[in-house]
């Protein structure tokens, strides 16, 4: 089987800010309703939806809604150089930032080194209201109090999709049944998902486009997760501005 690099492209300018994506991510990875306590900081949102604006104000406002979630780095991956039991590994396979929750130990030194803050901490056992825990997903293990986690880019329904591969007696996975949750809930089509390493696949197309862009991406961690947009401002958060030393020294 050929090495893969999973990865996907998200419109900017075609996401509304719905929450369909992080809904349904949320379902399919089996992540319990919020602790009462819970705060943004605390909660466990592998996915979520970033509202930010152009920092203009009245007419000249624009808005942009950004889904984020780990960008599955490539190069000098953050998390995994940092983990001292060896709970995230980039899988050579697929390119995928894999978490182990059975081999964490719940140091977060992940978080800490994550330049995305993509990850997150469980401090509470996982609970559902009753009757609501036969609606799990039996193809994800839920997580215990004490570990981090992240996106896994719904590797159970890899898994599912190399199986049927297998069983049909097929080296390679039929794109079309591999696709993570949010991609398949978002109603506008603004996720693009594939193999970047297949140059020909319209994922990787869409990535090598001129409007297409990472975030941080002069941190040199090659993240698979690229965003797009047709509008200067938008593709310009993708670095942080530089402010001047005398507009630090007004402020």
């Amino acid at each position: 089987m050929k090495k893969r690099r999973y990865g996907m492209v998200i419109d900017l300018d075609r996401c509304t800010g719905c929450g369909a994506c992080s809904v349904a991510c949320a379902a399919e990875n089996n992540v319990p309703p919020a602790a009462p306590r819970a705060t943004e900081r605390t909660g466990i949102t592998p996915l979520r939806v970033q509202p930010v604006s152009n920092g203009a104000s009245g007419p000249a406002r624009r808005e942009v809604f950004i889904p984020l979630m780990c960008m599955q780095c490539g190069e000098h991956t953050p998390c995994v150089s940092v983990c001292p039991q060896q709970a995230v590994e980039v899988d050579s396979a697929t390119g995928i930032v894999t978490q182990m929750p059975q081999r964490c130990l719940g140091c977060r030194y992940c978080m800490t080194a994550c330049p995305y803050h993509a990850r997150y901490f469980n401090w509470w056992d996982p609970e559902w209201p009753a009757g609501m825990e036969k609606t799990l997903n039996p193809g994800v293990a839920t997580r215990m109090r004490g570990v981090v986690e992240k996106c896994n880019l719904c590797h159970s329904r890899l898994h599912a999709a190399e199986d049927k591969a297998a069983a049909a007696n097929q080296r390679e996975v039929n794109p079309a049944d591999y696709v993570p949750a949010c991609v398949e809930a978002c109603p506008t089509g603004a996720i693009l998902f594939g193999d970047l390493a297949d140059e020909t696949s319209a994922v990787a197309r869409a990535a090598r486009a001129p409007q297409a862009f990472r975030l941080l991406e002069k941190l040199g961690t090659e993240p698979k997760v690229y965003y797009r947009s047709n509008r200067p401002w938008v593709r310009a958060l993708a670095e942080p501005r530089t402010v001047p030393a005398k507009e630090v020294q007004r402020g």
